[in-house]
């Protein structure tokens, strides 16, 4: 027998360590050549290791969450053939996300538990109440006639009691009767509609894409002053262009707001070049990029990941439509390229339909801002006819939230930037103007 020590190998991007973000192996089990071991992730990839030899796993380098240097040892295992001890496992990239690893380390199962109600003594009952025996007990009478005061009555809808299961000392039933069958019934399991159960408390561990988000939300906010402008947009035209494309879109995708928003950005861009730069605090440089890498901030199963549209300043409407689609897509199955989850130059954040009325986005370090449009709502509003009188229309208006760095990006520039941001979403027609 022959122990056989697999060394975390240099998995690339130049890192000096990687966290365990899943073991598929416990200590006694028996392993196969090529088969997973764990998985380990790095700034924004996670990499499935493989067993270079078949056998039974006797150490393990830590728990889930730990860190691991690249050259240290992942895992020993006892086989039987004669190995090598500077043989190396290629990390397998085929999927550098991937959806079951995610879903492994976040999915949790919450057990739902009964809360069990006190033991209910004769002493707890006052003395000008009886404890109430239920009619379930004893025969029903139909022509019972019941009273009970209005308050009474709604008391009891609300907890979804039915006055004719309940006893009291006289004809009418008090509070005082309805308090007695609930101190009855209670032991019985009952539980007015509409009430929550209590859970048991579940510790998670904070670690993956979880952990990587909150270091980096954290980095943010700690290093980089933000501010937020918001500003209000009538999309009414806007809307009504983007009906008419996507009504005769054949077989391109449906057209989003946010492929509109997309382009007016990059239109605007030019003349703010200090909106779409990466600030670098220990160099004390800020990079003002010409190309548009624009960051799409989606949700997934393992937290928020911020794919890249690159070059959004070469693409039309429908292409980014498509790709918005594409790395969406990618981002949530787990197949997002490290490459399309780096170097973008500004973000875009949006919750769609939950868009709320006004965010205030966290910036994506090192870019000094990031942008968010709100939920589209209808509102009359005043506007002025053709003979220069005023009218009350109904418009579709959207604010949009612009967060900054202010170390690098004024509030008068911010305020100009959206400006002129609103000015083509105001007039759509501008958007296809050369």
């Amino acid at each position: 027998m022959a122990r056989y020590s697999f060394r975390l190998p240099d998995i690339g991007e130049g890192i000096a360590e990687a966290e365990i973000v899943a073991w598929h192996v416990k200590i006694g089990d028996r392993v196969e050549e090529d088969a997973q071991l764990a998985d380990m992730m790095t700034d924004k990839a996670t990499v499935e290791m493989e067993s270079p030899v078949s056998g039974v796993v006797v150490e393990l380098a830590g728990e889930v969450g730990d860190m691991v240097s690249i050259g240290s040892t992942l895992a020993v295992i006892e086989t039987d053939a004669e190995v090598s001890e500077d043989v190396e496992a290629a990390p397998d990239r085929k999927n550098d996300i991937t959806e079951d690893v995610v879903s492994r380390i976040l999915s949790s199962k919450e057990d739902e538990v009964e809360v069990p109600a006190p033991a209910v003594t004769p002493a707890d009952a006052s003395t000008e109440v009886r404890e109430a025996s239920p009619v379930a007990a004893q025969e029903r009478d139909p022509a019972r006639k019941i009273l009970a005061s209005p308050a009474v009555r709604a008391r009891a809808r609300d907890l979804g009691v039915d006055l004719a299961d309940v006893s009291g000392d006289g004809e009418r039933i008090r509070h005082a009767d309805l308090d007695a069958y609930l101190r009855y019934h209670a032991g019985q399991g009952y539980q007015a509609p509409g009430a929550s159960r209590a859970h048991v408390d579940e510790p998670v561990k904070v670690i993956g894409m979880r952990r990587k988000i909150a270091e980096n939300m954290a980095a943010s906010k700690r290093a980089i002053p933000h501010f937020t402008y918001v500003e209000e947009m009538d999309v009414t035209a806007l809307e009504a262009m983007r009906a008419d494309l996507n009504e005769n879109r054949g077989n391109r995708p449906k057209l989003t707001m946010l492929p509109f928003l997309i382009v007016a950005i990059c239109r605007t861009i030019p003349a703010f070049p200090m909106i779409n730069a990466r600030y670098d605090d220990e160099a004390g440089v800020v990079t003002r990029h010409g190309a548009v890498h624009l960051g799409m901030a989606t949700q997934t199963d393992a937290g928020l990941m911020v794919p890249i549209i690159r070059d959004a300043q070469d693409k039309n409407v429908w292409q980014l439509a498509s790709e918005i689609t594409r790395l969406a897509e990618a981002a949530r199955s787990g197949k997002a390229k490290p490459a399309e989850l780096t170097g973008g130059t500004l973000t875009v954040t949006s919750l769609g339909p939950l868009g709320g009325v006004a965010t205030t986005p966290v910036i994506n370090r090192p870019e000094v801002a990031i942008i968010g449009p709100n939920k589209i709502v209808e509102r009359p509003m005043f506007a002025r006819n053709a003979q220069g009188g005023e009218e009350i229309r109904r418009a579709k208006l959207m604010n949009l939230s612009i967060s900054c760095d202010h170390r690098v990006v004024d509030g008068w520039d911010a305020a100009s930037f959206v400006q002129a941001l609103k000015k083509l979403i105001e007039t759509p027609v501008l958007l296809f103007a050369e």
